[in-house]
């Protein structure tokens, strides 16, 4: 009992009895627990801070790397694309020389350009900024091929052609992206291709533009990976090698942002990737950005931190215990005097508070804060009165700037009226529930109603005919429930006017304003004219056509009977001429008929006598048929009938189907080589039946595929008259096998052939 009355004795007489020392004591404590817990906590949060902040940059330094990689590729794809569209350049009239000083022009104006030229449609480069690669070939090289077939940018690759021409570069090869355009010729078909080669160098100029700045300092490393993966850019140990990485398919997913990971030299890295991305009408490459730092040199301002922030932390803990030793000495002194000065305040009185000379710095901080506060008091009634003062003109200024924009606005709108007003198309607005709200002159001219009569009413029963009306409430309801609706597409309708009478019109739908206000714009042009004047050319080819085929067939058959010997052997240059003569009359024998077939087509007066039968003796029929023009070119025809396609049968019309193949076999024999073959195929498929022609020719152009089933197309004019084409042959195949519910299509490949194929729904 005594020992514990001499232990709380002991430690009675340690503790401070006065405020200043209790005051002491409590700031040296927590002074001293406020740093441990503070370098502790600086730590962590610089650790995660440091990775934010740098994994941020990394990521903006990716971001901004593709982002100006992108608009980079942009500016060069839209340079070459203006140079293929110079008159003077790609003019036949400019002379060699003359088009080497432009191409030379541009080549010093945009330097990034290591090669600018000229090449011919069959690849032959006609002229070049230096003269280099001129008569060579380039046909095979991706650029120019890829040029014709609508890609423009090729992704980055080694020199190959220049590599021995251009000057030695130092360290790697070089490398090139290749940017072409084909250029057209007066009738807009290609010409040729002009194509530039843009200096790897450019990406690395990138690079070290946003790259080179804070390298130094932080040790950070750029990389550009192709869609690949491999590396085009980057440290020279990771050149051209693939990497795999979770950083790399974030940056495939599309995302920009940073990651902590290891690289395959053992090393672990933050890591910020972003994603290049198609600019206006260029479509990008799908590079990669990675920006890499050591995580070792990314963390050593948090250790650097760390050291700082124990010797601070200690030597303010000393500060700090002294200064609050000193301050609470005073404490106590001046707070009387600032209550007193305070409770003044309380009363109303506005003067300035005033601390006793020997106040410490809060209790001037506090006098000053409560002065601050009087005075702002003070100031905002002023203000107050003032704004009150002056709100008055400022409404009315404000109300002459409504005015104004008012007057702008009345004034556009009657801009537009009078445009609406003054079309010669007629203009009809129509809102979402298909009630008519706007009817111009040209509407009322053309259907005869008035713009009064007219607003108000159904579109539909005010200019459709009756047997069309449903078709604009299911067209609305689609657009209601769905937002589909023919827009700013060309139409042709038929409608009626007030007078009954159908003609036909020219229709563009588009869709103005938004929400409830939305309307849609409607502008009709006749055509019933146009119509007529169609009608009546065909009606002439058709007549014509009739009245040609008579003389024709008397023609032909006294030139085959001559030709056959009627009149007795005839010198070797009659007989000659009258052979040439037999050929040419055979020619427009087809032609006259394909005319009559197409005019059928167009009429629809082409009939058919559909019936269920085999396949197999339909393809012997054809072969048999053109067996002769086959032996004739050089040409071996031949039949590939797999196991079960003698049971092949689908509905057809024998004559129809006879020409559709006559027509790709005659067409395949024309356009195979001697001692080559054309194979007839049939084969099926699950509900389908497969006929198919297949030459081993030189292939259809690029140029010319999209326009192989239309009329009177051919793919060479010049070629096409040797071989006796009429360009009407696969127009009107087409027709028949579409009017037999199947399909037309080919596949080609250049010097590899062609491969018809008509499929036909099994019987």
């Amino acid at each position: 009992m005594s020992s514990m009355q001499n232990s709380e004795s002991f430690w009675h007489r340690l503790t401070p009895r006065g405020l200043g020392a209790r005051l002491a004591l409590a700031f040296t404590l927590m002074s001293g627990i406020l740093t441990l817990l503070l370098v502790e906590v600086v730590e962590r949060s610089a650790t995660a801070q440091v990775k934010t902040s740098i994994g941020g940059g990394l990521g903006e330094m990716a971001m901004q790397t593709a982002d100006k990689l992108d608009r980079g590729m942009y500016e060069r794809f839209r340079e070459v694309r203006l140079m293929a569209r110079r008159n003077d350049l790609i003019s036949p009239a400019t002379s060699q020389a003359e088009r080497r000083r432009i191409l030379a022009d541009m080549q010093s104006t945009y330097g990034y350009y290591e090669w600018i030229g000229l090449a011919a449609l069959d690849g032959t480069v006609l002229v070049e900024a230096r003269g280099l690669l001129e008569g060579k070939n380039v046909a095979k090289r991706p650029w120019f091929s890829n040029a014709l077939a609508g890609t423009y940018v090729g992704d980055v690759h080694e020199a190959v052609l220049l590599a021995k021409l251009l000057p030695v570069q130092q360290g790697e090869p070089r490398r090139f992206v290749d940017v072409a355009f084909p250029y057209m010729d007066a009738n807009g078909q290609p010409a040729g291709v002009m194509g530039t080669h843009l200096s790897w160098e450019w990406a690395r100029e990138v690079e070290r533009s946003i790259i080179a700045p804070v390298q130094t300092r932080n040790k950070v490393q750029a990389l550009i990976v192709s869609a690949e993966g491999v590396v085009l850019l980057g440290p020279q140990d990771l050149l051209d090698t693939t990497i795999k990485l979770g950083s790399l398919s974030s940056a495939r997913e599309g995302r920009t942002g940073y990651a902590v990971e290891r690289w395959p030299d053992g090393h672990d890295y933050l890591v910020g990737y972003a994603s290049t991305k198609a600019v206006g009408d260029y479509p990008g490459l799908g590079w990669h950005v990675l920006v890499r730092q050591d995580l070792q040199d990314a963390y050593a301002p948090v250790r650097q931190l760390r050291s700082r922030a124990l010797w601070s932390g200690g030597a303010l803990a000393l500060l700090f215990s002294l200064g609050g030793w000193l301050l609470a000495r005073r404490i106590t002194r001046p707070l009387a005097a600032l209550a007193h000065s305070a409770d003044g305040l309380r009363r109303g009185d506005t003067h300035e508070l005033v601390p006793a000379g020997s106040s410490y710095t809060e209790v001037h901080q506090l006098s000053g804060a409560l002065n601050a506060l009087v005075t702002a008091l003070v100031q905002r009634r002023a203000d107050l009165q003032t704004l009150n003062d002056t709100l008055e003109q400022r409404v009315d200024r404000r109300t002459r700037e409504l005015e104004r924009a008012l007057v702008a606005v009345r004034a556009s709108e009657g801009r537009i009226i009078a445009i609406v007003e003054a079309a010669q198309d007629a203009f009809i607005a129509v809102d979402l529930r298909g009630m008519i709200v706007d009817w111009n002159p040209a509407a009322e001219r053309m259907f005869g109603w008035t713009r009064h009569e007219a607003v108000g009413w159904p579109l539909a029963e005010m200019i459709l005919p009756e047997r069309y009306r449903d078709s604009i409430g299911k067209a609305l309801q689609s657009f209601r429930h769905n937002g589909q609706f023919m827009l700013a597409r060309r139409m042709e309708r038929t409608v009626i006017n007030r007078q009954g009478f159908e003609f036909t019109v020219e229709s563009t739908v588009t869709l103005a304003g938004g929400g409830e206000d939305a309307f849609f714009s409607i502008f009709l042009h006749d055509i019933s004219e146009r119509k007529k004047v169609e009608r009546m050319k065909n009606e002439f080819v058709s007549t014509v056509s009739h009245e040609l085929r008579t003389p024709l067939t008397s023609i032909h058959a006294s030139l085959s009977m001559l030709d056959g010997g009627m009149a007795g052997n005839l010198p070797p240059d009659a007989a000659r001429l009258i052979a040439i003569a037999s050929q040419s009359c055979d020619r427009l024998m087809r032609m006259v008929s394909d005319l009559l077939d197409i005019q059928k087509i167009e009429a629809g007066h082409m009939e058919y006598q559909r019936t269920a039968q085999l396949l197999v003796p339909l393809m012997h029929h054809v072969a048999d048929a053109m067996e002769g023009q086959a032996r004739q070119a050089g040409v071996t025809l031949r039949l590939d009938m797999p196991p079960g396609a003698e049971w092949v049968q689908a509905e057809i019309d024998h004559d129809r189907m006879v020409q559709v193949l006559t027509n790709l076999v005659s067409n395949a024999i024309k356009f195979t080589p001697g001692g080559k073959d054309v194979i007839l195929g049939l084969a099926q498929r699950p509900g389908w039946a497969r006929l198919s022609v297949t030459d081993e020719g030189p292939g259809i152009p690029p140029a010319f595929q999209s326009r192989v089933f239309e009329r009177f197309a051919q793919a060479d004019a010049a070629d096409s008259r040797q071989r006796s084409g009429s360009g009407l042959g696969l127009s009107i195949s087409k027709a028949i096998v579409e009017e037999h519910g199947g399909s037309i299509g080919f596949e080609t490949r250049a010097g590899a052939g062609t491969r018809f194929t008509v499929e036909l729904p099994l019987a």
